[in-house]
């Protein structure tokens, strides 16, 4: 009777399946706190490099807007006070020219500052086109001054202009001066002032502007003219092109790219000429910015943010282990492994500022790998334990590596990756519980 009572006697609670996974799990929450910290200290670093990027875009010049030319005219209202006294109010007539045509030769480079780097460019514009039978322009103006006529060039800052600016207009070299003559449109460039004479205003006016902008990561334009032809190319092999217009025609190689944009006044919602600020010429921009693939910091904060399922994956491994072969592992050692596989992401930070992603990943990844595999060797006397926790890191970090390399397809590789993975968790759970029948 006393033998029948000790062989039905059950375990101890604390000796059960499911105090050990209660514990185990209790320990994956409290590895999220170190990882939350690795993750604080990514983001940290990417703030300290988008700041260098700031000074070096303050210092070099930063995405830059280029608008224009347009025609101001200064035009003049009869207008009566109080005490009947006639006076005259001034506005800016704008007028914008007929064709235009930009071509852009953009010349990128890398700038380095300490273990941080920004992308910027230095592009050669060549600006034509014309003002066309401005004898046919009206308004409710009294009068219009064409003698002091302004022809202006926007550009968003004018700390990226470098060198002499070729001005010409109807074959005439002129000296542009700082700033616009009206704050209508836009707020910093380059004015010209230019005399309209009466031939002109029955003809046209011809501009043709040659000029180098440096900037930094994009450069965009507003096409002003009533027929506008805007063409880039680059030695870039990653452009990505921006703005409320798609380029008509583009092609895209190792070697670069070039773009061409052909955009018609029917495609804006301005007209080809207005007074004052009744139009804003930047509700329709086109461009391009040198799009830098997802950078070391962005890849390794994803790798971080799939490290708890690394950590529960791996874990769970050695549970089976200790559960189906009988081996004893204390939570201490479970501590050790899970702590050095959220040191991985660390490393991985730390290594890729200097040597670049890829070549960081794989030595943080083989460290943390043979660091687990001989550890697991240690704590199990097993070899082909370990060989099967080295399999499986393998096949893990293999995995989070593909992963970050797609974008597109990033969630659903994800997704597949995990339903894989479960199917191989509840096959060997079926193995514990056969294993455990009689516990």
């Amino acid at each position: 009777m006393i033998e029948n009572l000790n062989t039905n006697q059950q375990e101890p609670w604390y000796q059960t399946i499911t105090f050990k996974m209660l514990l185990i799990g209790a320990l994956v929450l409290i590895l999220l706190i170190p990882l939350g910290m690795v993750k604080s200290v990514i983001r940290e670093r990417e703030m300290t490099d988008q700041e260098v990027e700031l000074e070096i875009m303050e210092q070099w010049g930063g995405p830059q807007i280029v608008s224009g030319p347009t025609l101001h005219i200064p035009v003049y209202y009869n207008v009566k006070d109080k005490d009947g006294t006639l006076s005259k109010l001034k506005k800016w007539l704008h007028i914008m020219p007929d064709n235009l045509s930009i071509d852009g030769d953009i010349k990128s480079e890398e700038r380095h500052r300490g273990i941080y780097e920004t992308v910027i460019y230095n592009t050669k514009l060549s600006i034509n086109g014309d003002f066309t039978k401005l004898n046919t322009i009206h308004t409710d103006a009294d009068e219009i001054d064409w003698d002091n006529a302004h022809i202006s060039l926007a550009v968003t800052d004018n700390r990226g202009i470098k060198g002499k600016v070729n001005f010409a207009i109807n074959d005439l070299s002129y000296e542009p001066e700082a700033g616009m003559i009206t704050r209508d449109l836009s707020i910093s460039g380059m004015s010209v002032k230019y005399p309209i004479n009466q031939d002109e205003l029955d003809g046209e006016i011809k501009f043709d502007i040659n000029i180098n902008i440096s900037g930094a990561k994009a450069l965009s334009f507003n096409p002003v003219g009533k027929k506008s032809d805007i063409t880039l190319k680059s030695e870039w092999k990653d452009p990505s092109f921006n703005g409320s217009f798609l380029p008509n025609q583009s092609e895209i190689s190792d070697k670069g790219f070039t773009a061409n944009w052909s955009i018609t006044h029917l495609n804006r919602n301005f007209p080809q000429y207005w007074i004052g600020s009744r139009h804003s010429i930047n509700e329709h921009q086109l461009g391009v910015e040198l799009y830098v693939p997802v950078n070391h910091y962005q890849k390794s904060l994803r790798s971080a943010k799939y490290g708890i399922l690394i950590i529960c994956l791996t874990l769970l491994v050695f549970l089976f282990i200790e559960l189906v072969k009988k081996k004893t592992i204390q939570l201490l050692q479970y501590l050790l492994v899970g702590l050095a596989l959220v040191l991985f992401f660390s490393i991985l930070t730390a290594l890729s500022e200097h040597i670049g992603f890829i070549w960081a990943y794989i030595a943080a990844s083989l460290g943390i790998i043979s660091m687990v595999t001989l550890y697991s060797y240690g704590i199990l006397k097993d070899g082909k334990q370990a060989f099967w926790i080295f399999t499986l890191l393998i096949i893990l970090y293999t995995f989070l590596f593909v992963l970050l390399q797609l974008n597109d397809f990033a969630f659903l590789a994800g997704n597949l990756g995990l339903f894989v993975a479960l199917g191989f968790i509840m096959k060997a759970s079926s193995k514990i519980k056969s294993a455990n029948l009689d516990t």
